[in-house]
């Protein structure tokens, strides 16, 4: 079941059932039973990155796997990063947030993003995903 919930911002996601087939879609054949998506504001998002990563910084996304077998895990997504992507990648909001929630998903489904080469296997992975949507 993919849920999505707000916390701390007016944004409500539309097109609720084609994100979910979208987003069940990006699985493939792993395995899950729960994915929790929560959009939120940075403040939000900073408070959670500052409390359970000890990171004081603003992101777009903060994924916590809670299981692996079936995938279990809560993702956390700041609006306010999103349009803020957007805006300095030139792109609707949309886009860039479909691109941030596959984000997630690829992350689960083992992608990496910290060397370059991970990177740029993520961005092809987020572009495949990408195209699924529409």
């Amino acid at each position: 079941m993919i849920r999505f919930y707000y916390e701390d911002t007016k944004f409500k996601l539309r097109q609720v059932k084609k994100h979910r087939h979208w987003l069940d879609s990006l699985f493939e054949d792993a395995k899950y039973s729960e994915i929790t998506f929560i959009f939120c504001s940075d403040d939000y998002l900073l408070g959670i990155n500052q409390s359970y990563l000890n990171h004081d910084t603003y992101t777009d996304i903060i994924t916590f796997p809670l299981e692996l077998d079936p995938i279990e895990s809560n993702i956390f997504i700041s609006i306010d990063r999103v349009k803020e992507n957007a805006k300095q990648l030139k792109i609707t909001f949309s886009s860039e947030l479909r691109r941030v929630m596959a984000h997630g998903i690829l992350h689960l489904l083992g992608y990496k993003d910290k060397t370059e080469e991970e990177k740029k296997n993520m961005r092809k992975a987020e572009e495949k995903a990408l195209i699924k949507f529409l």
